[in-house]
């Protein structure tokens, strides 16, 4: 397959091509599935036993784990043509990668805690993902302390509680749970960690409160409950005490790949916008009306917005991938990122349905679930005060030095 078109990409090495071919051949399938899945709040689960035979989910793994050692900037490709066509499991595969390229990057587990979980999903398939939101707790990004709790166990812990929005849930061969666990001598007030908790456990269950959602239908949303769900000590994790330090969020260079899903879901819209104006001729006018100025103009400024943000992103994932940006500096960049992308998406969305007019409120053309499918990027970590307020604070901070 041709590589899909990125307006103000630079050419891909030959490694890249290849990744991206990979994920424009599986963008195939996924489209020809996605609008049926998506007015029958439908999981695909199919996406994801083609996801593991193309090797997708293993592509940022690192080799001797099972993986292809893929780069973040490899998968903020990869990813925007994923969200071409399916935004829904694109959000999936990027929060898989989202946890796992932390995790690596950080040394934030044991190595043979790492090396099991790299190496299950690399054999049997499947995805990880964070589950920490609570019904109570709101955005763990803002601080909040979850309820669920770890009770001693021989060997172990038993996992109770309930987590909201636990995105890929049908397909999560783990789940990286945040609990609480006692107090002891010195943690007084409890300790934080993850719990690595295997799909299908016992005491494990689902439930779909997700079907009819706004947008990203597809991607399976649920409520996980744990009933006294055993976890292997060993697969306890980040364990920090309650009130003291916590991992600042948005930080991992691996959040990336998710704002790519947003410049694909807004290079989609843009990309029908075009094709309609190309081939509608109304009858009052007697030519396409991609000849109108209003509608060149509508269709410029989606197209310098996502140039820009994708400029943006790509320089970002480059420096990040190369091992010059860390610390405050990448923090600040990725919440820039996140923030141009997801609003660039929203914006472009809004702006094609001005293109297509009425007929873009239906089904006819997908410009509908553009929009709706755009707008989930916005209540994902940083959200766009809690970005702008560190970018904020990161410029005052660069002038005080500067003195």
């Amino acid at each position: 397959m041709t590589t899909p078109h990125m307006p103000g990409l630079r050419a891909p090495d030959p490694h890249q091509t290849e990744i991206m071919d990979r994920a424009g051949r599986l963008a195939e399938r996924f489209a020809e599935r996605v609008q049926g899945n998506d007015v029958g709040s439908v999981f695909p689960r199919d996406n994801y036993d083609d996801l593991h035979a193309a090797g997708y989910l293993r592509l940022g793994m690192p080799v001797a784990y099972g993986g292809e050692g893929a780069s973040v900037f490899d998968l903020v490709l990869a990813q925007e043509i994923l969200g071409r066509a399916d935004a829904s499991t694109a959000l999936v595969a990027g929060m898989h990668y989202s946890l796992l390229g932390r995790v690596i990057d950080a040394g934030a587990w044991p190595e043979p805690v790492l090396a099991d979980i790299c190496g299950t999903i690399a054999r049997a398939g499947g995805t990880i993902n964070n589950c920490v939101t609570e019904t109570e707790l709101g955005s763990i990004s803002r601080g909040g302390l979850p309820a669920m709790t770890g009770e001693p166990a021989e060997g172990g812990w038993l996992v109770s509680g309930r987590k909201i929005f636990v995105t890929g849930a049908p397909v999560l061969r783990f789940l990286a749970t945040a609990v609480v666990l006692p107090a002891t001598d010195e943690a007084p007030q409890g300790e934080l960690a993850s719990a690595l908790v295997e799909g299908g456990s016992q005491g494990l269950s689902l439930e779909d409160t997700w079907s009819g959602s706004l947008g990203l239908r597809g991607c399976g949303n649920y409520d996980v409950i744990y009933d006294r769900v055993f976890v292997p000590d060993a697969r306890i994790v980040e364990r920090v005490k309650v009130g003291g330090p916590r991992r600042p969020q948005g930080a991992s260079a691996w959040a990336l790949p998710l704002a790519a899903i947003s410049l694909g879901i807004g290079q989609a819209a843009c990309d029908t916008a075009c094709h309609y104006a190309n081939n509608r001729v109304p009858a009052a006018l007697g030519a396409p009306i991609a000849g109108q100025p209003h509608i060149q103009a509508w269709i410029g400024q989606m197209d310098v917005q996502l140039r820009a943000a994708r400029s943006v992103l790509h320089e970002t994932a480059r420096a990040a991938a190369a091992g010059v940006l860390a610390g405050p500096a990448l923090a600040s960049a990725v919440a820039a990122c996140k923030y141009l992308c997801s609003n660039a998406a929203c914006s472009v969305t809004e702006t094609a349905l001005r293109v297509a007019g009425g007929f873009s409120m239906t089904r006819a053309l997908p410009l509908e679930r553009y929009f709706r499918d755009a707008r989930g990027a916005l209540f994902q970590p940083p959200q766009d005060d809690l970005a702008l307020m560190a970018l904020g604070r990161a410029a005052m901070e660069a002038d005080r030095t500067r003195g």
